[in-house]
């Protein structure tokens, strides 16, 4: 990018000079900017151990409705709609909120992907039992739409998957499921095959039993600074993920108030 940029002069007055490229490094402007910005950043609790309890368990309760292990189209969306609606949906959104001063671009994407649709199934869920909009199960019109909004959620997880790959094993496991059961859901809900949902809806619940022990792994490892459940790293080399072995070292004030030192 080529921009006029402005500097200031020995007496303290702006003078200017012409065309300059300042984004690229190895220039001289660059390695200014570089050597007089400050960057402030503000340690936070790990985004996803909120989002994938939130998807776990939301994505077991629903899945195993759609698996037919339980409930019905006249009561169960009443009780489905606020547990999908704020844990599935609004807790995976405040994660993907927070996922940001994180800077984890992938837990951004998909907590804010999954978050935003869980609002949304529970917002349908409550629709269905109040008998304003169409069931899956009574409207080949319905079923088919819900299909289509599997094919869009399991190509944003089929990215997620390979993105997870460069991070850690057990996260690119619950995106590997989640986006297989997403795809046999799109299938079998498209093409009116129950076989593939009962299949897809099966695979979710492995997804969420996933997502629960990844989850549970990021929550001790923050309370005990060590590695209890192994969730393999990418980046370890064997060591970062070894059961035992310290998490992190945490920059901190261990007397101050929460913010400055790490916990409550």
């Amino acid at each position: 990018m080529t921009t006029h940029a402005a500097a200031l002069g020995h007496n303290g007055s702006p003078e200017k000079s012409g065309p300059r490229t300042h984004d690229h490094p190895g220039t001289d402007d660059y390695a200014f900017w570089r050597e007089h910005t400050t960057i402030t950043l503000q340690p936070v609790a790990a985004p996803s151990i909120l989002g994938l309890f939130g998807f776990a368990v939301s994505t077991f309760m629903v899945a195993a409705n759609l698996a037919g292990w339980f409930g019905n189209e006249t009561t169960t969306p009443l009780v489905l709609f606020p547990f999908a609606f704020a844990f599935g949906g609004i807790a995976q959104l405040l994660a993907a909120m927070w996922s940001y001063r994180a800077r984890d671009a992938l837990a951004t994407g998909i907590h804010g992907a999954w978050g935003s649709f869980w609002i949304g199934y529970g917002l349908y869920t409550l629709l269905v039992g109040l008998h304003i909009a169409p069931g899956t199960s009574g409207s080949t019109d319905a079923r088919v739409a819900f299909g289509f909004w599997f094919i869009g959620l399991a190509a944003v997880t089929w990215t997620g998957f390979v993105a997870a790959l460069a991070e850690n094993i057990a996260l690119a496991l619950v995106l590997l499921t989640l986006a297989a059961g997403s795809t046999l859901l799109a299938i079998g809900m498209t093409v009116a095959a129950p076989v593939l949902v009962t299949i897809g809806a099966v695979v979710l619940v492995a997804s969420a039993v996933i997502a629960w022990y990844t989850a549970s792994a990021l929550m001790l490892a923050a309370t005990t600074g060590r590695v209890v459940l192994p969730v393999g790293h990418r980046e370890a080399g064997g060591n970062r993920d070894r059961v035992g072995a310290r998490s992190s070292r945490p920059i901190q004030y261990a007397q101050g108030f929460p913010g400055v030192k790490v916990g409550q």
